[in-house]
């Protein structure tokens, strides 16, 4: 049912405060309710046990809390959670929760859909709904913070914004989201345990080094031949590689701050010498990481994992260029949660 109620989570601490004294109460009140909007995560007015019952029933009359809800969760044969999270208007997202020994990662979506259009990512055959708000994405993470607890019993260590969506597509509630959870008002996690993976928006890369920014930088990048590129991520053509190059060199100049490439290896697309030499010389430009990503099928026969030499040759000559070179086995593919994979098939 619509709804002319005010998401109260989209005020700031101090629109609450004079909210309060214009209803003749005191400012403290608005940071009362603050704190129990995104430190406590509350999801009703009436949990607000330290607030009076005449406060409660002024906030319901005037607000609503839109948070999400976790409408099914699967758990993969390796430990790995799948989210899917319905949000207020009942369009529905997925997140992930991915266990390690040692660490425990929340990967989470900015859109509904995507704006982009990577020819071997599930999530770009879905059309883009909408963004996601600052606390839509804010939520996802403290609904995997709490399977954390509960299942692996520790607190979520690390954030990757790797599920559906472009982040710097949605880039002005990526940020609020991230302000957020790095707020001492909020979940106090540090910046550098999170991770904005990006297709490569040269534009958006430049504000993000302007705005000096603390979280880590990875670009999903496939191919450093154009021609490669646009053939798997048409949208190459707008954004091309000379761009991207210059955005990260800028990048790094700015922040002083390695970049992470996320490079998945298919046969007969990008698993070729020309492909590697090309990696390599791009590698150059700007300090780096290169992730190997094990691919992910999404029922299409175009797309397939290159043979185990053609990546150990990629590993041998990054290796040999004193590349830092991680391979990444993919966790929760039972449960369609790998990287490429987030669809919304439930």
């Amino acid at each position: 049912m619509a709804t002319t109620k005010k998401d109260i989570r989209a005020l700031t601490k101090d629109q609450l405060r004079d909210f309060f004294e214009k209803q003749g109460d005191k400012a403290f009140r608005g940071n009362q309710v603050y704190e129990w909007l995104w430190q406590k995560s509350a999801y009703a007015f009436e949990d607000m046990t330290n607030v009076s019952k005449e406060t409660r029933q002024l906030l319901e009359t005037h607000f609503v809390i839109n948070n999400i809800e976790v409408n099914t969760m699967q758990r993969s044969s390796d430990g790995t959670i799948k989210n899917a999270i319905k949000l207020h208007d009942g369009l529905i997202v997925e997140s992930v929760l991915i266990p390690t020994a040692s660490r425990t990662t929340a990967c989470v979506s900015s859109q509904v859909g995507c704006s982009l259009d990577c020819r071997f990512c599930a999530t770009a055959r879905l059309k883009r709904m909408r963004n996601l708000n600052p606390d839509e994405i804010y939520d996802q993470v403290v609904a995997i913070d709490k399977e954390s607890k509960l299942y692996f019993k520790r607190p979520l260590s690390n954030i990757v914004f790797m599920g559906m969506g472009e982040p710097l597509m949605n880039y002005n509630n990526v940020i609020k989201a991230i302000d957020k959870i790095t707020s001492s008002e909020g979940l106090g996690m540090s910046s550098k345990r999170i991770t904005v993976s990006t297709s490569g928006v040269p534009k958006m890369i430049k504000k993000m080094a302007d705005d000096e920014v603390k979280f880590n930088l990875a670009v999903s990048l496939h191919s450093a031949i154009d021609e490669v590129r646009t053939a798997i991520m048409p949208f190459n053509e707008t954004f091309p590689l000379e761009d991207l190059k210059e955005a990260l060199q800028y990048w790094h100049l700015k922040t002083q701050r390695k970049i992470s490439y996320e490079y998945v290896v298919w046969k007969g697309i990008n698993d070729a010498q020309k492909d590697i030499d090309a990696l390599v010389k791009f590698c150059k430009y700007v300090p780096c990481k290169v992730n190997i990503i094990e691919y992910n099928p999404i029922d299409d026969s175009e797309f397939q994992q290159a043979s185990k030499e053609a990546i150990q040759n990629y590993i041998q000559q990054l290796e040999k260029n004193r590349i830092v070179v991680n391979v990444r086995r993919s966790r929760g593919k039972d449960i369609d949660a790998a990287c490429g994979q987030l669809a919304n098939k439930s």
